[in-house]
This record gives structure tokens, sequence and C-alpha cells, in this order.
């Protein structure tokens, strides 16, 4: 924790607080964005707690690709939430501060929890390779205990990576201004406004992005590099077209979570990039919760199907 210097004739007194300029200064326009924004939050809260709740009532999704499923949805119950309660109680204030203490802890959880869901979606191509590349030996390869150690090491290297930047950025000395120009705290924006030479954090930055961030993304490509391999071997349009199909929905969260993610991050600062980070920070905090079970679960036969029968059981006890 900063605490108080003397540098040169004045006062160097260390940030306790940061100022978060929010998602708009149009107090008018913050109003008419709660009950969207609150929408949205109680819909990814439901829709993810509702699928892991059906994936673990119905036995015909005790399987890896579904067991993985239901961890990304608590993985994003958990990203969103460290986030969204907070933006959304501030839409109400005029001035939207947040302690020190509170800011590392936000930027903690959502890092831990951004770079475990991006080893988690390397985890998942991964089995879907193994499913179409190797069904014969999925089973065997794809055992639990397998499945628990991919989550466990996804899970633990986002901790790891977290707390590492974490640490490094708000052991930096902050001794003003303190505005962050955005509705959460962005480790990025933080380390602007650091009194300390950024270099050492910048460079654990860039390294864990390679590891984990790129790493990741490398691993998917590879692993699709292979599934395609395998799909141009099978004979028949039908087993292709259900091969593809596997891997759809797979890929669409792929693309929205990295596409994102890189758009915000790998591009020059400017007033224009502050506005349009804004933007894309809203579609990735907020939307993207939201949208991943949606994706996984309007295309997917085996959850409509299983959420037909636990209705069916539902109905039949109540009764």
């Amino acid at each position: 924790m900063p605490s108080e210097s003397m540098g040169g004739d004045r006062n160097l007194t260390s940030v306790t607080m940061f100022v978060l300029l929010g998602i708009s200064e149009d107090k008018e326009l913050q109003l008419s964005l709660f009950p969207v924004f609150m929408l949205i939050y109680l819909v990814t809260l439901f829709w993810n707690l509702g699928l892991i709740i059906l994936i673990r009532m119905d036995s015909h999704l005790h399987t890896p690709m579904y067991f993985f499923l239901s961890v990304l949805s608590f993985i994003d119950i958990c990203y969103t939430s460290s986030i969204s309660p907070r933006m959304l109680a501030d839409l109400f204030k005029d001035k939207k501060m947040i302690s020190f203490i509170a800011c590392a802890t936000q930027y903690f959880v959502a890092s831990w929890m951004g770079q475990a869901e991006c080893c988690l979606l390397a985890t998942m191509a991964y089995d879907q390779y193994v499913a179409i590349g190797k069904p014969l030996q999925y089973s065997t390869i794809m055992a639990p205990g397998l499945c628990w150690k991919m989550v466990a090491g996804a899970i633990g290297c986002g901790f790891i990576c977290a707390l590492v930047e974490t640490v490094s950025c708000f052991e930096m000395y902050y001794c003003g201004p303190n505005i962050i120009q955005n509705f959460f705290c962005n480790i990025t924006e933080i380390m602007s406004l650091s009194c300390s030479n950024p270099f050492i954090v910048q460079m654990i930055l860039f390294v864990v992005a390679i590891c984990v961030e790129f790493g990741s993304l490398l691993l998917i490509l590879l692993s699709y590099g292979f599934i395609t391999a395998s799909i141009l071997k099978i004979s028949s349009v039908k087993g292709s077209a259900k091969a593809f199909n596997t891997c759809a929905s797979h890929l669409a969260v792929v693309t929205l979570f990295f596409g994102t993610v890189f758009a915000v991050y790998m591009h020059p600062n400017s007033d224009h990039s502050t506005k349009q980070n804004k933007f894309l920070s809203v579609f990735y905090v907020i939307v993207i919760p939201m949208l991943n079970p949606l994706i996984y679960s309007l295309r997917n036969k085996d959850i409509k199907e299983a959420f037909r029968r636990v209705m069916k059981r539902t109905a039949h006890l109540l009764q």
C-alpha cells in the first residue's frame, strides 16, 4: 500500500482513492442504460447458472465437453460479477470513487477469470480435437481425472498470472492524478497514472500476454488445424457437417472473446480509442458472458433435449 513521501519542494501524497469516469458523463444516458445493463446482468446470471444446474442434473450431459462448458459458465458468472454490480451502482452516482484496495481486488478477480477463460477455451479446443480426430479413444484420453487436472491447471494459471500482474502493478507509486478513463479498473489506464517507471510491469504484462493469451490462441489454432485435417478425411457429407457443427459454437465464442480483447489492447491510445475502448469493454465485460451460454444452448440439440427431460421430470414430481 503506498504511503506519504516527500519529493522536491512539495509533498507527494499517495493515492488512496481512484475516480472512475464511467461509461458516459451524460447523467440521463447513464440512468437510461441502467435497466438495459441490469437486464443483461440478470440474464447472464440466470442463463449461466441454469446451464450449470442442467448439466449437473442430466446424466446424458456428464461428458467432458459439458463439464468444461459448466466451468466456463462459472467463470463467466465470476468475471462479470467482479465488475457489473459496482458499475450498475455507479450509474446513479455523480462521482464514482473506488478505493485503492477495492480497485486492486476488482482487477485481480477480473484478470484471474479472464485468463482462466483463455486457458479453458484452449482446453475445450483440445477436447473437440480428440472427439473428432480420435473418437474411438475419446473416453480413454479424456478421462475424468485428466479433465479435472486441465480445469485446475486453467484456473491455477489464471490465479498465478493475475496475482503477479496485480502485485506488480499496485506496488508502483501513485501520487496523482487518480482519474481512470473507464467504468472499471483497467490495468493499462491504472499504470498510466503511476509516478513510478512502468517498464518492469509492462514487461511482466507482455510476458503474461504472450504465455496466456497468445499461447492459448496458438493452441486453439493448432487444435482446429488438426480438426480440419480430420474432417477432410471423413468421406460422408453428413459426417463432415456434424463434425463442423460440433465446433461451430466453440469457434463463435473464441472469435468473440479473443477478437474483442485484442481490439481493446492492440492499438495506440487516443481520445477516439478511449471511447472505443469503453464500448469494447462493455462488450467483453458485460455482453460476452451473456452470449456464451446462449451460443452453446441455442445451437445444441443435447442441451435442448436435456432441458425437456428435466422439465418433464419436474412436472411429474409436481403432480
